[in-house]
């Protein structure tokens, strides 16, 4: 198992440097907590990328268990469908960082979102807590410190639950699944439990996640060797943000002096073989979305101890919330080999490893369909051009396959 390396004095001398380098700065951001965007947060996708070009689309809003309103959207068919009947729901869900926006990025000739509502499906979108989509509450507001006391466990355990239920309850039908990246540890930790996995009819998953300790990213490797997830807990950094002065500062600190981060997406995921960097302009637009420091800590806990578990809160901590002093792990052998998979992933992938893949693949009880793409990077499952031809004619044919339209 790779783990991040350590050090003795100059790991202290670095990271009380750090520590400095972020607090001097604090204190002079005070709007870091909401970011900045290139439009009013109060703008809909709908309004932004769907309806624009060409197909209808309508917002919905979900409230979890756990009190988040979650925004999300449905594309009933496609722009030269006739109005009827929709097609079988398929529920897309978006990785870390990032919105619902990220399956209408391309042309609507290239984007999985239009693809699937041009190839007959009524298409679901998923926006977690926290993202530029799905950033209210019924009683707490995104500068409060309680707003970001979560990870991808509530996400799968709240989030998930809720979004899949609202679209089984509109539809009545099963709801096939298609996740990226964060969106694959939601579905893994989700399928482990009995009320979410009879909602679904089939399940692709795009980098499929739920180990990480052979992860090759060297941004990643170099932010988990400086503890910078526990160092923004310990000041009270609660939102991670990218797009604000403080978030390009913490990008700066990991990169200055370590490594090159000209090419920053290449610095964290790896090569993409196949992503137009012409159109990032136009990405950074939308993205990257916030997340919570909590959420990135217990990824970081996971590439640090090899383990698909729950967030460690320590011995104390565990005992009061799990009755067991260390995090229940969830057992991908749970998830029942009735359930279809489908796994996309590639060889140059610095998140989803192909050695970590594997280690999914040997707990689960059943034998998903595969696709390897021996060039494909961790973003070009999502944004490649060539993704039309090289991914998604083999899953909407796996989708088709396993029976999420033979009721249509």
């Amino acid at each position: 198992m790779r783990r991040a390396p350590s050090s003795g004095a100059d790991f202290v001398a670095l990271l009380l440097l750090l520590l400095l380098f972020l607090f001097g700065r604090v204190r002079c951001s005070p709007e870091y907590s909401l970011g900045r965007s290139s439009s009013p947060a109060t703008d809909s996708l709908c309004a932004l990328l769907i309806r624009p070009s060409g197909y209808p689309c309508s917002e919905h809003i979900v409230e979890t268990k756990d009190g988040y309103l979650l925004t999300i959207q449905r594309i009933p068919h496609g722009r030269k469908a006739l109005k009827g009947k929709p097609g079988p729901p398929v529920f897309l869900q978006h990785g870390l960082f990032q919105g619902g926006d990220t399956w209408f990025m391309n042309s609507f000739e290239e984007s999985l979102g239009f693809i699937l509502a041009d190839s007959g499906f009524d298409v679901w979108v998923g926006n977690v807590r926290g993202t530029r989509w799905s950033h209210g509450h019924t009683t707490l507001s995104v500068y409060d410190k309680a707003f970001w006391d979560w990870s991808w466990q509530e996400l799968a355990q709240y989030d998930l639950l809720a979004m899949i239920s609202y679209v089984y309850s509109v539809t009545n039908y099963k709801v096939s699944y298609i996740g990226h990246s964060q969106g694959t540890i939601m579905a893994l930790a989700a399928f482990t439990m009995p009320d979410m996995v009879e909602m679904i009819e089939s399940a692709a998953l795009l980098c499929p996640i739920s180990y990480l300790d052979h992860i090759t990213s060297s941004f990643v490797l170099r932010a988990v060797f400086m503890r910078l997830d526990e160092m923004l807990l310990s000041m009270g950094i609660h939102q991670l943000n990218f797009r604000s002065d403080m978030g390009v500062q913490i990008i700066d600190s990991v990169c200055d002096g370590h490594m090159d981060c000209n090419n920053l997406l290449s610095s964290i995921t790896g090569e993409n073989c196949c992503f137009n960097m012409s159109r990032m302009a136009y990405y950074l637009e939308f993205e990257p979305h916030p997340s919570s420091t909590k959420n990135l800590h217990h990824l970081f806990q996971m590439i640090r101890k090899g383990t698909f578990a729950k967030y460690d809160y320590g011995f104390w901590g565990n005992l009061l919330r799990y009755r067991s002093l260390h995090p229940p792990a969830f057992d991908l052998a749970d998830i029942p080999d009735s359930l279809p998979l489908w796994m996309g992933y590639g060889g140059k992938d610095a998140l989803a490893d192909p050695t970590d893949v594997q280690h999914t693949l040997e707990e689960l009880k059943s034998k998903p369909e595969l696709l390897y793409i021996d060039n494909y990077g961790h973003i070009d499952f999502i944004l490649s051009v060539k993704a039309k031809d090289d991914v998604y004619g083999d899953l909407i044919r796996f989708l088709k396959s396993r029976g999420c339209s033979s009721s249509y």
